[in-house]
């Protein structure tokens, strides 16, 4: 297994892995990671996007974005984290821990991303790279092929599929929003709706916003009776 990264600052690898319930908790130990994890998101996707651009010379613009996208979402990046052992060390309060935060995706996944931004801080972006590479190779090995094996046309991910087909059909782009949102604040769960032309078409659940956009559109291309290009 592949250990955190090298992060020579103990008061920075600490705040990295301390989430806010926690630092809630205990206002004194210092701040939660959640700035970290803005600094993370950007540097992930930069190394990311230029390790796909350097590798695949031959995918087009829309399979680079594609396969940038699944491997900087929820479920991947939860996936290095618990390679990395992440989960085990995370700093979680009470509510968190009870509610088993350690094997939370979207705990996971934002710890994941808070120290790859504690790490740039300290060492810089070469040494990012060199962290994350090697976890990146394993895991688009596996990924190329699947997006490859239709041919090497565009391959769109949900929302930008829907809004290519909301385009053609009535000139307008899809509106997400929110239904609802539940659960206690370290595990909130978001219920996003997404309409075309007035008529709610999906609706998706996830601990992102983001994410719930992304199952939304999924639902709404089923509705619509088109396959989905992965």
């Amino acid at each position: 297994m592949t250990a955190l990264p090298p992060i020579r600052d103990r008061s920075l690898l600490r705040q990295a892995l301390t989430h806010r319930s926690y630092a809630h908790e205990r206002p004194s130990e210092g701040a939660d990671n959640e700035r970290l994890e803005f600094l993370g998101d950007a540097v992930l996707g930069f190394v990311v996007g230029e390790f796909l651009f350097d590798r695949y010379p031959y995918l087009s613009e829309a399979q680079l974005t594609r396969l940038r996208s699944l491997l900087v979402d929820e479920r991947q990046l939860a996936n290095f984290a618990r390679q990395i052992g992440v989960g085990e060390q995370m700093l979680l309060g009470r509510g968190a821990e009870q509610d088993r935060g350690r094997n939370n995706p979207a705990l996971l996944s934002d710890t994941f991303e808070a120290l790859i931004g504690a790490y740039f801080r300290e060492a810089g972006i070469h040494a990012a790279r060199e962290y994350l590479h090697p976890l990146i190779a394993v895991t688009v090995e596996r990924l190329v092929p699947t997006l490859t094996r239709t041919g090497t046309g565009p391959l769109l991910d949900p929302k930008s599929r829907l809004q290519q087909w909301a385009l053609a059909q009535y000139q307008q782009v899809p509106q997400y929003f929110l239904v609802s949102e539940s659960g206690p604040d370290h595990a909130k769960q978001f219920a996003i709706g997404v309409k075309i032309n007035e008529k709610v078409l999906g609706i998706g659940r996830a601990h992102r916003k983001q994410e719930a956009e992304k199952i939304a559109a999924e639902s709404a291309l089923k509705h619509l009776g088109m396959a989905l290009v992965y």
